[in-house]
């Protein structure tokens, strides 16, 4: 199954103002999941798929350690 939660996704202006810049990296995962807290539909429905098995985060940034999918998995592990 395929499944696009763009809701989820962080703001237009949180991802401009990040850039990928490392140095930003610790304050846009804070901001991020700011914005996570006010979206709990999405996070629920992923919730559900993660309780019925493997889920992979899709990302469109060159940089693989400092993109939203990372940030979002930090997240749900701290939930967890």
């Amino acid at each position: 199954m395929t499944l696009w939660l763009k809701d989820i996704a962080p703001s237009d202006a949180l991802r401009k103002w990040f850039d990928h810049q490392p140095e930003r990296w610790e304050e846009f995962q804070k901001r991020y999941q700011g914005e996570l807290a006010d979206r709990q539909e999405p996070l629920r429905e992923l919730a559900s798929l993660l309780e019925h098995g493997r889920v992979t985060l899709l990302y469109g940034a060159h940089e693989q350690r400092y993109n939203n999918a990372v940030a979002l998995a930090g997240y749900l592990q701290e939930k967890a």
